[in-house]
């Protein structure tokens, strides 16, 4: 171990390295931060449960739009920088939310002001996973290549370890200190990842390299942009020659949509560079996306999250109020969460990576609705009639939830790696991920909007169970539409 770290060190340098580690750690560690969000809306705040999810779920949005960060980094470098810069940025703007709210007792309390300070935070939460992933794609694409996998494993690792040191320092947390003390001492980690971005050295981009391309310089969010252009630099003389031989018949055909979205190669010298980048970024995303193989999958994914209403926070509000467990216990099951996370990625990749696809979403949406199930015998406290404590019951669920869900995020993985054409996989990637954040996002919407009709609100759960057989009963919705993904898909081969 020590050893592997030290070839890491010699390939990338200590402060890449150190900077990379501190992001994903910061990434991971932002359940001990929100852990005090979940209370501050709950008990100081007093809003019902529909109300906090709809604030989260708003806050949470802008994870929605990283390919847009990618490709404002990429089309508008900043004194001839591209990643740094935009990492300053993002860092601060994740920074000073935390510190004005652990400040300001009024904008803590106040329910618009919270929300908008917390979705600013978001912003540079999601901005600066989107940079950091744009200089590992480059680092390992014109370093040290054959590093990449390990340079994604310790990444994977650091988040992994800050979820959990999160996790449970987050409920002792609540119980030794004030929630404005936890914003502040939080604040601690992105002030230390502003203090790192100048360790990072970055090379200018220069004036014809620029124009050439530097939409794309590697970056895992719209990389591959040069090389989108390359592939399709061998069609050019095709295509010149197509109009030619259509200017020669004289065939006059009214625009379609691609044709407007055409390779950006006309007025390439009056047009200015970053002109030029978004042009070509915005034509490779078009002409990509618009495959039903790439579209289709995409789609189920989407629709897998947005006909499933997530309720999680009603049964934050459940657990804490009815059942009154403490935060310091959440915090234990949100660990054993991780663990199943990393469980649940092992087990993927050692026993089901050559199973078909549609077998395994199929299996694991029936996974959910079991583990759904699971939350109806606690609301009806049946668990207690057969004898099991509650707090058993939620940390047998909290372990193998986020298990089995990992075994439908990670054919999403898997899919939007192999149905990316080459040249723009960094771009799509982003993108399919924002369809995937973009999906949860409106599914928790939609499960704000079942607590309200129903009814449900803090210390009033009658209608609890039924919600909860809603969203059973939305589980199967998803299996209805696998034809969506391609028959013959594995964990090996699309």
């Amino acid at each position: 171990m020590i050893s592997w770290f030290k070839q890491l060190r010699t390939a990338f340098g200590t402060s890449f390295l150190w900077l990379v580690c501190l992001i994903y750690f910061t990434q991971g560690f932002r359940s001990f931060v929100w852990t005090a969000v979940s209370y501050q809306l709950k008990d100081n705040l007093n809003l019902s449960p529909s109300a906090s999810q709809f604030v989260t779920s708003v806050a949470f949005f802008p994870w929605s739009i990283k390919p847009l960060y990618g490709i404002l980094s990429d089309c508008f470098p900043i004194r001839g920088r591209k990643r740094i810069p935009y990492l300053t940025l993002a860092t601060l703007l994740s920074l000073l939310p935390w510190i004005i709210l652990g400040l300001s007792p009024f904008l803590r309390n106040t329910r618009i002001e919270l929300m908008i300070f917390l979705t600013v935070q978001n912003l540079g939460s999601a901005m600066a996973d989107v940079v950091i992933d744009a200089m590992i794609a480059e680092a390992v694409r014109f370093e040290r290549a054959s590093f990449a996998g390990d340079l994604q494993s310790i990444s994977w690792l650091s988040m992994a370890f800050g979820g959990i040191c999160g996790s449970l320092l987050g409920g002792y947390a609540l119980i030794n200190l004030q929630i404005d003390r936890i914003f502040l001492l939080f604040s601690v980690l992105p002030a230390l990842q502003l203090f790192s971005c100048g360790l990072v050295k970055e090379g200018s981009v220069q004036g014809k390299v620029f124009a050439e391309g530097s939409a794309s310089n590697g970056s895992d969010i719209t990389s591959g942009i040069i090389d989108e252009e390359d592939k399709f630099s061998g069609e050019k003389s095709k295509i010149s020659t197509l109009r030619r031989k259509k200017s020669q018949k004289n065939t006059k055909r009214a625009p379609t949509l691609e044709n407007k979205f055409e390779s950006p190669d006309k007025n390439e010298s009056s047009s200015p560079p970053w002109y030029q980048s978004l042009e070509s970024a915005t034509y490779t995303l078009f002409r990509a996306f618009r495959k039903p193989a790439i579209l289709r999958p995409m789609a189920w994914f989407f629709m897998a999250h947005v006909t499933v209403p997530n309720i999680s926070t009603v049964m934050f509000y459940y657990q804490t109020e009815f059942l009154k467990l403490e935060a310091s216990f959440l915090g234990t099951a949100r660990v054993l969460g991780w663990l199943s996370l990393m469980i649940g990625t092992l087990t993927y990749n050692r026993y089901l990576k050559k199973m078909r696809l549609r077998y395994i979403l199929m299996f694991t949406q029936v996974g959910i609705a079991l583990l759904t199930v699971l939350d109806m015998v606690l609301v009806s406290r049946v668990n207690v009639l057969l004898g099991i404590s509650d707090k058993v019951t939620v940390l047998f669920g909290s372990a193998l939830s986020d298990g089995i869900n990992q075994f439908k995020f990670m054919p999403f993985l898997i899919l939007s790696g192999q149905l990316c054409p080459p040249g723009v996989e960094g771009t799509l990637f982003a993108l399919f991920m924002s369809i995937n954040n973009l999906g949860s996002t409106v599914g928790s919407f939609v499960g704000a909007g079942l607590a309200s009709v129903l009814n449900i609100s803090s210390g009033s759960f009658d209608n609890l169970f039924l919600g909860i057989g809603i969203q059973v009963l939305c589980t199967f919705i998803p299996v209805a539409f696998l034809f969506l993904i391609p028959k013959g898909a594995t964990g090996i081969s699309a």
